[in-house]
């Protein structure tokens, strides 16, 4: 009786959200707190033809309190754009780089940075990014340092870590990641450490496609020098996602999450570089920073998704905004998760 109690009570208290208005993958996605209250923000994606036709500049918003999705000025530039990067710092969201798509099904990433002011409904340009990037992990310090780490640049992955001062719209390079240069890895910041798993790298012995990486690192973010990242190798995660997990951070939980994500890198359609259909991982687990380890929350995790750029930490649950399901579809789901270890 005090197992179903208990589980009726967390079912309960797992917020009802709208489905996004029109299936999105690659969309960028970030929270904000506004007054006391949550929000979510979706940017640009790929819709459900899947071709660089389908890819869109729509914006929306939902305020957490209605679980309901409102429009917003869609993102200022000529094209909508994919694996974008996007934070909530100071009332105020920042949308980083990401990759235009032409005709041929090329990507090229734009220095783009836009900021969006939810209390005045507008957008405003920063300093564009020193090496544009798509496929890089995010993370903000102290309110005022937002890090972006690897990606891929038009030259291929780089090794690069980003540092935009919000206080100044401006940017400086921090200390390299330690590992391979990749994109699409999962991470994301907490306190002072930045953390992320996987990723792709270039194919050593085929320049036009990628293999997964295995690995992850935990960067510690000097106190007097926030340009300065010591990395520290991590043992591997469990499960076997190695590239586009979606992660978030919660500080209240003092827990990094990752969900979803693939065992091989893909292209924006969800075909891998061999052609065949990708699927997603089942798994959700996290990194616990205070007893540092791996935790497994869900073995097999209801509606897993890939193409997911972030996973939204709320206080009752883990959120995944639009993806590409296992059917190979573009789904407008938003997928909620319970943050309990149900894992057996």
């Amino acid at each position: 009786m005090l197992l179903i109690l208990s589980s009726l009570l967390v079912n309960a208290a797992e917020p009802v959200l709208q489905p996004l208005p029109k299936p999105l993958a690659a969309n960028a996605v970030a929270s904000l707190k506004l007054s006391k209250q949550g929000w979510i923000f979706s940017f640009m994606g790929l819709g459900a033809g899947k071709t660089w036709k389908d890819i869109t500049k729509d914006a929306w918003q939902m305020s957490l309190d209605t679980g309901k999705w409102e429009e917003i000025r869609p993102v200022p530039g000529p094209a909508g754009r994919l694996d974008a990067a996007a934070i909530g710092v100071r009332e105020q969201v920042f949308l980083f780089s990401g990759y235009v798509v032409d005709g041929r099904g090329a990507e090229n990433p734009v220095p783009d940075v836009n900021i969006y002011e939810p209390l005045l409904h507008r957008w405003y340009r920063g300093a564009d990014i020193p090496v544009a990037v798509g496929g890089a992990v995010i993370g903000s310090y102290r309110d005022r340092y937002i890090y972006l780490v690897g990606g891929r640049s038009k030259e291929g992955p780089v090794k690069n870590v980003q540092v935009y001062d919000v206080e100044k719209d401006s940017w400086r390079q921090a200390t390299a990641i330690a590992g391979e240069a990749v994109f699409g890895a999962g991470g994301a910041l907490l306190d002072d450490t930045i953390f992320y798993v996987n990723g792709a790298y270039r194919n050593p012995s085929d320049d036009s496609s990628y293999v997964a990486s295995d690995e992850c690192w935990a960067g510690k973010i000097d106190h007097h020098d926030p340009t300065k990242v010591q990395w520290t190798k991590l043992a591997n995660h469990p499960g076997n996602a190695r590239y586009g997990i979606a992660a978030g951070s919660s500080p209240k939980d003092q827990k990094i999450y990752f969900s979803g994500g693939s065992d091989d890198p893909y292209n924006y359609n969800g075909l891998g570089y061999n052609g065949k259909p990708v699927g997603p991982s089942p798994m959700t687990f996290a990194w616990n920073l205070r007893a540092s380890k791996w935790e497994v929350m869900q073995e097999n995790t209801a509606n897993a998704t890939l193409d997911n750029r972030a996973l939204v930490v709320i206080p009752a649950a883990l959120v995944t905004i639009g993806g590409i399901a296992g059917n190979q579809e573009v789904t407008a789901r938003v997928n909620v998760i319970s943050k309990q270890n149900s894992a057996r």
